[in-house]
């Protein structure tokens, strides 16, 4: 239950994301969920893509280093005190959220939580040990092959 997500380093300076989703856009990639943070003179921007081979290819052509990180996608309930829920399991458990991203939309009244955990197959046991429904890659129209 483990999705493959493709990290980008881009310099923070106008234009650059706009080109890199202009160019995996007009190639026919669909960007399912995305995450852009800042660290300063770079941002790392993280996405899940309908095609992971083809977005490897594309940024590769143009010079663009990324890499794939395992993620694992939750589904919950959109409304207060949710997530905790979902976290306690794993606080017991020692494991951490290296990160976190979240959309909604994916299905009525639910949220969908991107995370990346310290131990990605421990966490994925302990959720669906606990009734936690997991997305996979077909539910989120995504192909992973690489």
């Amino acid at each position: 239950m483990k999705l493959k997500q493709i990290a980008i380093h881009i310099e923070n300076s106008p234009g650059r994301l706009f080109e890199i989703t202009k160019t995996l856009g007009d190639a026919g990639v669909n960007l399912r969920a995305l995450n852009l943070v800042d660290t300063g003179e770079f941002g790392i921007l993280r996405l899940l893509v309908s095609d992971l081979a083809k977005t490897r290819r594309i940024l590769m052509e143009k010079q663009i280093p990324a890499k794939v990180d395992e993620v694992v996608a939750a589904e919950i309930e959109d409304k207060p005190g949710q997530l905790a829920a979902l976290l306690k399991h794993l606080q017991k458990a020692k494991v951490n959220v290296a990160y976190m991203y979240a959309f909604i939309g994916f299905s009525s009244k639910k949220a969908v939580m991107i995370f990346h955990f310290s131990d990605n197959d421990k966490a994925v046991e302990i959720l669906m040990n606990n009734g936690i429904k997991l997305i996979d890659a077909e539910a989120l129209g995504m192909l992973e092959t690489k």
